[in-house]
């Protein structure tokens, strides 16, 4: 019986405890508190991120704004071709 005893406790090489990690460990979950109550990374990266979607969507914003005046060229070259059909 002491053998098996032995084997069964080299035989479990895993650990089923969850590891611990206290606030401002690297992979602790933020606080609730959302950016306003992070550290100085936080804010920096949330700063980070709200200038990239901006820059994106700006560019988003200038193709629209460039497909727009391409259809807008397009119809006047239509409402020309029907009023030079209409003559």
């Amino acid at each position: 019986p002491a053998a098996t005893a032995n084997r069964a406790v080299f035989t479990r090489s895993f650990s089923v405890a969850v590891p611990r990690m206290g606030e401002g460990d690297t992979g602790a979950p933020r606080p609730s508190g959302g950016a306003s109550s992070g550290d100085a990374f936080t804010k920096r990266e949330a700063a980070q991120e709200s200038l990239y979607i901006r820059e994106k969507e700006l560019e988003k914003l200038a193709q629209l704004k460039k497909k727009i005046n391409e259809q807008r060229k397009h119809l006047d070259e239509l409402e020309t071709h029907i009023d030079g059909l209409r003559r």
